[in-house]
Formats: C-alpha cells, structure tokens, sequence
C-alpha cells in the first residue's frame, strides 16, 4: 500500500471532461462518484468506515488492525496514536458520511502517479463538485475514500478512510483526523487574511496563510478541489525565495555564526498557530547550549522578518543533527525580544 501523504504535483486542465475521461481511460485509472456507483457497492463503503469508526470511538485499536490491509498492519503505530490522541473527539460524536469516492486502478504493476478526476471537469479544471485525488506507487485494485463528519466534538473534525477491497470485504489501507478549523478559523478565514496580508505587502505571511488554508479544505492530503487549485494559483507567485523550500537552504547570521535553515512551515498546535523553523546542527545531546542556539535562531529570524509578529502566536525552533534526532524550544511571539 502506497504512502498517501505524496506532495502534489501541480495539476493543470485546460481540456474538455470528455478528452481528461479517455485520457485516465487510457492510463487504467478511474473515478466513480456517489452517482456513477451502484447502490450495493456505495453501502458498503458507507457501512466498513462507520463500523470502523466505532472500533475507533471505543479505543479499540486492536480491532481496527485486525481489519487492516497487511502494509498498514504491519506498521499501524502511526493509527494507534491517533486513535488514542483522539478519543476526546470521537466519545459521543455521530459520524455522517459524505458521499463517498471508487477508485479503480486496471494495470499489471503499481502506478507511478496515480491521478483521479472525479466528478465533471471543464474547461478551467475543476469544477465546485469536483475532486482530484493523486497518489504515488498505487498497485492494481479497487479503494474508497469514504469522509466522515463528526458531530458533538471540540471543534470541527474529519475522520477519513482510505478502503481497499479484499475480495468481498473493504479493509482499512488508511486512516486520517483532521482539525477543520484552528482556534475557530477555517480555510476561507485564513485565505481571507492571506489576501489581506498581501494586500499589506506582508508576502510570507501571506504564503503561510495561503498554506494552512489549502491544508484546512481537505479532509486528506493526497485530494485537491476547485477551491485548492484557486488558492494554489492566488500564492504560487508569492512563494518567499528568501526562505527555505524543498532542497533549498537559506543561511541565518546570527551572534557571529551562520545557521543554515532547513525549513520554515506553520503549525496549529491546539488554537495557536505558531512557525516551525528547522535547521543544521552538528550534535544537540548538549541541550542547555543546543536551547540557547534555538533561542538565537528565533531571535535573529523574527529580526529579520518581523510581519511574522503579526501571523503567528510563537516560533518553534527544531536544531537537527545529521542522524535526524533533532531538539526544539518554543517562544511564544510577545516574549520574543
């Protein structure tokens, strides 16, 4: 089973649906939605997830490997912390099913890029009833993406389940929980003050927004919507070339030394919103020295880029050594100096 947290590969139509139909036709790649499914098929993905979803409303875990596909049981630590970190969310809540997704896959090895356009297309792409879902290393077979709505939780969550069939069965491949909101803010909130920002010349800020925004309209990373590809092309030219992406460092002077950063990405951690910048360290077991370092690298950051007072509530500086084993220090913003 594939890794379904795959970065996107921009996707861009500028064909009509019946041209983007033959093409995923000719690449062995299909989407059935709610309507174009039949009616036993639709039950039964909407029966597995709530089932599932009970197993994982009682904290029981257990169950839910013992009805996993082999990969995901194999290494099911992952779902096991969700599913304990969540149990607040899920005790009481009614799970409401959106209409869920087939996807077909007719091959004789596992695709590369998987892309599926469910739904109908135009000629701009997507449309408001749409949706795309591209996965990497897909095997041949049939899944369901069942989405699941809670109610009568703190906040506003999903619970998704990417479904395999096994023969007659539909096995859990994937589980996801998601926070819909950050301190009672969605995705229109923060793409609203991502313009808002622009309009102010705050760039970075701006193309932060415009991130936590594309990340709250999902319920899974690996599917994108009329509303993604929009906000996609509203922040593309705003990407910040004075600030680390992909393989890309950028080097931070501070108190005579030059720290090279990794990486710089925002973070909901419960209604805060605060930035997470990682970079290069040779070793942190010396935490009081690896603290002060962190408190450094804040420092000289929010110096040099100070809009970030005005976006987020603190910055979480993670120091990383060359074996991965990494050490962080939070400040919250107003005791940043």
């Amino acid at each position: 089973m594939p890794d379904f947290r795959n970065r996107r590969i921009p996707f861009r139509c500028s064909v009509t649906a019946l041209v983007l139909a033959l093409s995923c036709a000719a690449a062995a790649q299909t989407c059935f939605d709610s309507g174009d499914m039949d009616v036993p098929t639709r039950t039964a993905l909407e029966t597995s997830a709530k089932r599932y979803f009970d197993m994982a409303a009682r904290g029981d875990a257990a169950a839910l490997k013992q009805n996993s596909i082999a990969s995901l049981a194999s290494d099911f630590s992952g779902v096991e912390t969700a599913v304990k970190d969540n149990q607040a969310n899920f005790s009481g809540a009614q799970a409401t099913p959106r209409p869920p997704y087939l996807l077909k896959v007719e091959s004789s090895a596992p695709l590369q890029r998987a892309e599926f356009l469910c739904g109908v297309f135009g000629r701009s792409g997507q449309t408001a009833n749409s949706a795309e879902f591209v996965i990497p290393n897909l095997p041949p077979g049939n899944y369901g993406i069942v989405i699941l709505d809670l109610s009568a939780t703190k906040g506003s969550h999903t619970v998704s389940f990417v479904l395999e069939q096994q023969g007659p069965d539909w096995k859990v491949g994937g589980f996801y929980v998601k926070e819909s909101q950050i301190g009672g803010h969605d995705a229109k909130w923060f793409a609203d003050k991502a313009r808002a920002f622009q309009a102010k010349g705050q760039n970075r800020n701006a193309w932060f927004y415009y991130l936590e925004a594309r990340q709250l309209a999902v319920p899974v990373p690996f599917m994108y919507t009329q509303m993604t590809d929009k906000l996609f092309d509203e922040s593309e030219s705003l990407r910040p070339a004075d600030l680390p992406h992909d393989s890309t460092t950028i080097d931070l002077a501070a108190d005579g030394k030059i720290y090279k950063l990794t990486t710089i990405f925002p973070l909901a951690v419960g209604d805060d919103l605060d930035l997470i910048v990682k970079y290069d360290s040779p070793d942190v077991s010396n935490t009081a020295k690896t603290f002060q370092e962190n408190k450094t690298v804040i420092q000289a950051l929010i110096a040099k880029f100070p809009e970030f007072r005005d976006a987020f509530d603190g910055v979480v500086a993670r120091a990383v050594e060359p074996s991965g084993h990494d050490y962080g220090s939070l400040l919250p913003m107003k005791e940043i100096k």
